[in-house]
């Protein structure tokens, strides 16, 4: 075969990411933004576990003719497997096609609430359950934003959901929704809620002094009885059998969710416990993060769906907080003045994120509050009231 200098050197040019980036300027954008997420996670701090490897992914799948994503084998929410298997000479699957059939599959995310719940305290929600009714309305938020987005001539019903369900501040559940509904809003969605969640000691507190006067937010909470090891261990198991009865679309997160706990409170399956909350969901982390900020191509990424969901998706944190405060109102007003209704904002489920801002709170209102434990009663509601929210939109419109 003769060799032909001139040839070679056009192909070497043509084939070069810069040569790719001047036929599509639209590439430098989304590598730009990286850019901007990852500052954001290593020097800002935002929920730097998880937005790392999904800037990182928006990176690697925006560069020219790196091949390691390709939409196609993804197209109209199905996994096209002849083309995973090379049908097409043109496409060949890259690693993050592979890796990604974790999140389109709805492995990663419960994989992911397995780790959760192995983490998770439910005693304080064990011993008040009136708590489940703050977590409950903090996901006012989901409905509120898919009516709005529903009513929106750019959504479907299912991308709609799929945006609301950002509302319920829960990244997993947000994910596992979205594969399910509508996989090409995937980036964005899981950008925005990763993004908020990280700013909920920003976003919470002006709402919650908002509705709230200081009077109410001086209020001290009497000490949460006791739990016993056998409630904690019946609880899992008892949650994950009426939820699953009541709504069977919910209980691959729940189930999870309730695995992971039993693991941690029967006390017998320490190496179990202690591989789900690290080794496991430290794996599962780098592969869903990496693999959801691969499917923020430039051509679903910058659009005018964007940026509504940016904005839509402060409006659903808003909401949901507001929901949670306003029904730990009314409770405070039935119990005569024992709640106090900034844990009602701890409904959402960024545990223990939210409990900590009720925390600062109430100290800022009165040093001798002491509102952690109480909050986490909502805030662990909170978890179960986001997937159950998912469960009942998969169910309504998957």
């Amino acid at each position: 075969m003769e060799f032909n200098i001139g040839e070679s050197l056009l192909k070497l040019c043509t084939d070069s990411g810069i040569y790719g980036l001047l036929q599509d300027p639209k590439s430098l954008i989304m590598i730009g933004i990286a850019c901007l997420l990852l500052y954001l996670a290593i020097v800002k701090k935002f929920e730097p576990l998880l937005l790392m490897p999904i800037a990182f992914g928006m990176l690697l799948t925006n560069l020219p003719f790196a091949g390691m994503y390709h939409e196609e084998i993804f197209a109209g929410g199905h996994v096209h497997w002849d083309l995973m298997g090379g049908a097409d000479p043109a496409i060949t699957p890259g690693l993050l096609d592979f890796l990604y059939l974790g999140v389109k599959l709805g492995i990663y995310p419960c994989l992911i609430f397995l780790g959760v719940g192995a983490m998770t305290d439910f005693g304080p929600l064990i011993a008040n359950p009136k708590s489940m009714l703050m977590g409950a309305a903090a996901q006012l938020g989901i409905f509120i934003v898919f009516i709005i987005c529903n009513a929106l001539p750019y959504f479907n019903a299912q991308e709609a959901a799929s945006i609301g369900i950002i509302g319920g501040a829960d990244g997993p559940t947000a994910i596992y929704l979205t594969g399910k509904l509508a996989p090409h809003l995937l980036g964005p969605i899981a950008v925005a809620a990763y993004s908020y969640m990280a700013l909920v000691p920003v976003i919470q507190p002006p709402i919650m002094r908002l509705l709230t006067t200081k009077k109410e937010r001086e209020i001290v909470m009497e000490q949460l009885r006791p739990v016993t090891k056998k409630e904690k261990i019946i609880f899992p198991i008892a949650v994950t059998i009426i939820v699953s009865l009541l709504l069977p679309s919910a209980a691959p997160l729940v189930g999870c969710l309730m695995l992971g706990n039993l693991f941690k409170e029967s006390g017998v399956a320490d190496r179990l416990c202690k591989t789900v909350q690290n080794e496991l969901m430290n794996i599962v982390t780098i592969f869903l993060g990496t693999t959801v900020g691969a499917t923020a191509t430039a051509s679903t990424f910058l659009s005018w769906q964007t940026i509504i969901i940016i904005i839509v998706g402060v409006a659903a944190f808003a909401c949901g907080t507001a929901g949670g405060v306003i029904v730990a109102k009314i409770m405070n007003k039935v119990t005569g003045g024992k709640i106090n209704p900034l844990i009602g904002s701890a409904g959402v489920s960024a545990v223990p994120m939210a409990a900590r801002v009720s925390q600062v709170e109430g100290q800022k209102a009165n040093p001798k509050n002491f509102l952690l434990m109480h909050a986490m009663g909502p805030n662990v509601a909170g978890v179960i009231g986001s997937a159950l929210a998912a469960g009942m939109l998969l169910s309504m419109f998957g």
